[in-house]
């Protein structure tokens, strides 16, 4: 028990150096995306038996999340192609019950999803209580991939009179109250950006044409999206300063290094889940009683 609480201890300070709950004076350029906090090469051994702890943790607290079945949980992924957004969430939701977990992509929007708001298909996909839901990207991408590449603005249909310079401000707006509102409805909100740098993307790339075994996940329009880096890195700057709160905090998780950036989310959501301080249902006299019936029936057997 002295030991697990140390360990608990040991990850909680891989969380607060890239937490971002107030987003007015972030600056992207202020996070290395090779930052290991501290650790080097010979401590990936001890990395990654925090790394099991915390998955053995958040396995039992999602017990009781699903148990209790009054909070609910959504952990969104954002990041630039081969940050490792995949890798980090099977790593980390490994040990979790997939009955009460569940994994959403947002690829390219669907007819029926244009013909919605922007955020229809997230909120049809939003979490339950007792359950924990991962979006793999999210709206977030209407003011990511939608503003780097405006001419998709276009596809939406909306009233050209509701479309004007404010328009990424608004869509900003509208996503930090609906976190505000999923957040006081009972939803835990954390928010991960997978920082990794031009350089080491560029590397994963040609891993991915030198390895057949990782030729599928190349595509040649990632290639093609390096050329707005720049774009990409000023939006996610402005999201994370626009939507940064208390109760929907960004983790600016450094992901050069896949080790690390899976040590800290695994540390960021159990630090989260143990916060909301959930226990099982306590059980009511005639329930005990029933227990007691049953237990009386079966012996007799």
């Amino acid at each position: 028990m002295k030991k697990a609480r140390k360990d608990r201890r040991e990850l909680a300070r891989f969380i607060e150096p890239y937490r971002i709950t107030k987003g007015g004076k972030f600056r992207l350029k202020d996070h290395d995306p090779a930052d290991t906090g501290g650790l080097g090469s010979a401590d990936k051994p001890e990395a990654k038996r925090l790394l099991a702890n915390g998955v053995e943790r958040l396995a039992e607290l999602q017990d009781r999340l699903y148990a209790s079945n009054e909070w609910g949980m959504l952990v969104v992924f954002q990041a630039m192609d081969a940050a490792g957004k995949d890798g980090t969430i099977k790593h980390v939701m490994s040990g979790v019950n997939p009955q009460g977990c569940q994994v959403h992509s947002f690829k390219q929007p669907s007819a029926e999803d244009l013909d919605h708001d922007f955020l229809w298909r997230s909120q049809r996909v939003a979490p339950e209580r007792g359950s924990i839901s991962i979006f793999n990207r999210s709206y977030y991408e209407e003011v990511l991939v939608v503003r780097v590449h405006s001419q998709i603005l276009a596809r939406q249909r909306i009233p050209p009179s509701l479309v004007g310079k404010q328009v990424w401000d608004e869509r900003l707006e509208d996503i930090a109250a609906y976190e505000r509102y999923l957040a006081r409805n009972g939803f835990a909100i954390l928010k991960f950006f997978l920082n990794v740098s031009r350089k080491e993307q560029k590397r994963r790339f040609l891993e991915r044409l030198d390895i057949p075994e990782k030729h599928w996940k190349f595509s040649s329009a990632d290639v093609r999206e390096r050329n707005h880096w720049k774009s990409y890195m000023e939006a996610y700057e402005e999201a994370i300063r626009a939507t940064a709160s208390e109760h929907a905090p960004w983790f600016v998780v450094p992901a050069d290094n896949k080790w690390f950036t899976r040590l800290v989310v695994a540390a960021a959501i159990v630090e989260t889940l143990e916060r909301l301080d959930i226990a099982f249902p306590r059980l009511t006299d005639a329930q005990r009683e029933e227990l007691s019936m049953a237990r009386a029936q079966l012996s007799k057997e």
